[in-house]
């Protein structure tokens, strides 16, 4: 049998009563939804992170004089979408009744908020350069953070990536955004010992955790997608093809 509800939070006489704001209030249903009503299950690979931050420095020096500049968040974006091409079941959302396979990839991006958490979407994230992919979602996560985005520019993604490596976070999971089939969570790219032929050296490692809705994929699939998306992030090259 379900176990019966918590019951709510009483404050006491020194605590403060906090009201949600619209943006908490639907982020906490939303969640809630997901985590309540999606199978989850999640796989996790480590990716040798030294040719893709060599690359990003690459192309940052290339782009110096639009004033333009890639983050990491901003290679994941466009390396998901060029994954995604290859691996459309995982670009997919539940419909109830039925699977819904999406021809066109946007990728959103979870963007944290003093009062939540709001994913503006990059459409067509396949179809844009490296530059047009890092401008646009820079202006989506400022216009996010100031309230100025328009309903039409956080729904509608087919695909999430959640980025908290710039918090110092090693590895986490995510909830699925729902209806959509899938979330990456990324974690820090940190310096770790590794055992090499000619001795003990450090790399660069960072840690990728593929959370799936089980009703839309299996595990095996889900796999190839996550094993083909390190193999793009580290030969970056293919991150532009």
């Amino acid at each position: 049998p379900a176990a019966p509800p918590a019951a709510p939070a009483v404050a006491q006489a020194e605590d403060e009563d906090v009201p949600l704001t619209p943006v908490r209030r639907i982020t906490a249903q939303r969640l809630t939804e997901s985590a309540t009503t999606t199978p989850h299950f999640h796989l996790t690979s480590v990716v040798d992170a030294g040719a893709l931050l060599a690359f990003r420095r690459q192309v940052n020096e290339h782009l110096a004089a639009t004033g333009t500049r890639v983050t990491v968040t901003d290679l994941l974006i466009r390396a998901c979408a060029v994954t995604l091409r290859a691996h459309p079941q995982v670009n997919s959302s539940w419909a109830g009744d039925r699977i819904v396979r999406h021809r066109r990839i946007h990728v959103g991006v979870a963007v944290a908020l003093d009062d939540g958490l709001i994913v503006p979407v990059v459409r067509d994230a396949d179809r844009k350069s490296l530059g047009e992919i890092a401008a646009e979602a820079h202006d989506l996560a400022d216009r996010a953070r100031s309230g100025k985005l328009t309903p039409d520019e956080f729904r509608g993604g087919t695909f999430t990536i959640s980025n908290l490596g710039m918090y110092g976070i090693d590895q986490f999971t995510a909830v699925i955004n729902p209806p959509e089939a899938a979330i990456l969570a990324i974690g820090a790219a940190t310096e770790q010992p590794v055992l090499a032929p000619d001795g003990l050296t450090t790399r660069t490692t960072m840690t990728l955790t593929l959370g799936i809705d089980h009703r839309v994929l299996d595990g095996a699939t889900a796999a190839r997608f996550l094993g083909d998306l390190k193999a793009v992030l580290e030969q970056p090259l293919r991150i532009v093809t």
